[in-house]
């Protein structure tokens, strides 16, 4: 048996507690940008899924309507427990954010005008960027020589991020190209 069957015979196992504060320290540490927690919970910390396993299901999720991350919960819960997984999934996820805005939101008239309070968002967002871009070349690295996958990445990438192309045409289609894609690639190696 190897490591990723190991992976997935755990995986099996999650109940609706461990869903839940899964995504409940996902959202309590990725207040504000949850994108660069969500694999080092999941696959590094609790083993619940392989890096390639991981990376598929975002990139479906991605595909989906909505956020990310709330997509993943979804997912991921259902897969282990139905719509019960999927909610406490997906509450663990939204729990922690909800009370910290409520306090913000309390004291925000106060620290709105603070130049430090000013300067820690924008310290936030960079190291924010820089877990996201970390992210990102840890889920190209799972890809591994998958010449067709990092050829659609690499189009997506560019369509989105270097052309400013909109994200929903784009998704349009290279969906349905990579799928095709892949399909003629496995079919003729």
């Amino acid at each position: 048996m190897d490591d990723a069957e190991d992976r997935r015979g755990e995986a099996a196992k999650l109940s609706r507690r461990d869903l839940f504060l899964a995504f409940f320290k996902i959202g309590l540490v990725g207040f504000g940008g949850v994108a660069a927690w969500v694999q080092r919970v999941l696959v590094d910390e609790r083993g619940f899924m392989s890096l390639r396993e991981f990376a598929e299901t975002q990139g479906v999720a991605s595909a989906l309507p909505g956020a990310n991350t709330v997509n993943l919960s979804v997912m991921l819960g259902d897969r282990h427990h139905g719509l019960s997984g999927a909610l406490a999934a997906l509450s663990g996820l939204f729990v922690a954010p909800l009370a910290i805005l409520t306090m913000i939101l309390v004291f925000y008239d106060r620290l709105a005008e603070l130049t430090t309070a000013q300067g820690a968002l924008q310290g936030a967002a960079a190291a924010t960027s820089g877990l996201v871009i970390a992210n990102a070349f840890r889920l190209l690295r799972a890809i591994g020589g998958d010449r067709v996958a990092l050829l659609v990445a690499a189009a997506v990438f560019a369509a989105v991020g270097l052309f400013a192309a909109p994200l929903v045409a784009v998704l349009i289609c290279a969906i349905p190209a990579s799928v095709a894609a892949f399909a003629l690639t496995r079919a003729h190696p």
